[in-house]
């Protein structure tokens, strides 16, 4: 395989919009097992109180993650986002307006390999949510795995991130005055395994727990499709009914987390590595679906607005693929 060197002369911009993306790429493949170490480590030495007072924090704090978090707004601002986001790039569409006193779930398709778009357009303030969408805070729904492991929770939960269950979107969607928008990346870690450039397999046919949950509490539900998201890693092939694939939905029931085997290029180089491709990410919000609540839905209004939901989403895929180099007779596959 011949390897093709980036040239040496890239632009200090250029430079700092890499590094950016390191060390996002690292924060969610490798910082968690490091901080996990370093707690245990740290038990082993002359350091080890702190480690006991962390233990002893962590107790205190346990439902803190599905109680809203603790994001810190300022964390949202630094300039390494606005790197990451030119990195690609990436940007917000908004089309239509969301009214603040409302709380929203807003389903975002496809989950992607490293779900980007969801992180830098609603975890962070690089493409402008809070002015796009003013009066409306968006939290991240991420595997409760994640927040089992110490230090790396709290780091998570200042870019607003939280656990993944019914309890921790109740929490929010439950708060009077509305402002509250609840992110779910709807496919989750088995979509993970099918994604790749030219792909849109969307895991939508049986997923209606995030339906339910918005009747239980009138939340309404937001489509949210993002162009772009699949295009960023190729992945080793690996079609249903393979010995590779019934490998990884085996661990992925398992532990919970998806294990694509992905790649995409390097850092000094463009051959090959787990650094994501500079592709343009274009995440578009779509309209609200309003939402009556209904704290126990019957089957049969629980599979129509499931339906009502699925035909928003293939409507704003079609209005938009035009745009963003998506074929005309390419349409979305849901499984």
């Amino acid at each position: 395989m011949k390897i093709q060197f980036a040239p040496t002369d890239l632009p200090l911009t250029r430079r700092l919009q890499m590094a950016s993306v390191l060390q996002w790429v690292f924060s969610f493949l490798g910082l968690a097992p490091c901080c996990i170490m370093m707690f245990f480590v740290l038990m082993f030495t002359r350091f080890w109180l702190i480690s006991v007072l962390y233990a002893c924090w962590f107790f205190i704090d346990w439902e803190t993650p599905s109680k809203g978090g603790r994001r810190f707004h300022f964390l949202c601002h630094l300039r390494v986002w606005d790197y990451m986001r030119d990195y690609f790039p990436v940007k917000l569409v908004k089309t239509a307006d969301l009214d603040p006193g409302k709380n929203y779930i807003l389903g975002f398709h496809p989950h992607g390999v490293l779900v980007a778009g969801a992180f830098i357009n609603f975890c962070t303030n690089a493409t402008g949510f809070r002015k796009l969408f003013p009066g409306l805070d968006s939290f991240l729904l991420m595997l409760p795995l994640w927040f089992r492991a110490p230090f790396f929770r709290d780091y998570i939960m200042m870019a607003g991130l939280i656990p993944s269950n019914k309890e921790s979107a109740s929490y929010l969607l439950c708060r009077q005055g509305g402002g509250n928008a609840v992110v779910i990346a709807v496919g989750g870690a088995p979509e993970a395994l099918d994604a790749r450039p030219g792909a849109f397999t969307i895991l939508l046919a049986n997923k209606k727990g995030f339906v339910k949950l918005a009747m239980e509490h009138g939340a309404h539900l937001v489509p949210v499709f993002s162009f772009g998201e699949n295009e960023l890693f190729d992945q080793v092939e690996n079609p249903r009914g393979t010995c590779l694939r019934w490998i990884q939905d085996k661990l992925q029931s398992i532990m919970g987390i998806s294990l694509p085997l992905f790649h995409a290029r390097g850092v000094f180089q463009y051959s090959f590595g787990i650094m994501p491709y500079r592709k343009p990410i274009n995440t578009v919000v779509g309209r609200p679906i309003r939402v009556e609540k209904n704290e126990k839905p019957t089957v049969e209004e629980l599979d129509a607005l499931h339906q009502l939901y699925t035909e928003e989403l293939s409507q704003l895929f079609e209005e938009h693929k035009g745009k963003y180099g998506v074929p005309e007779d390419q349409h979305l596959s849901f499984v």
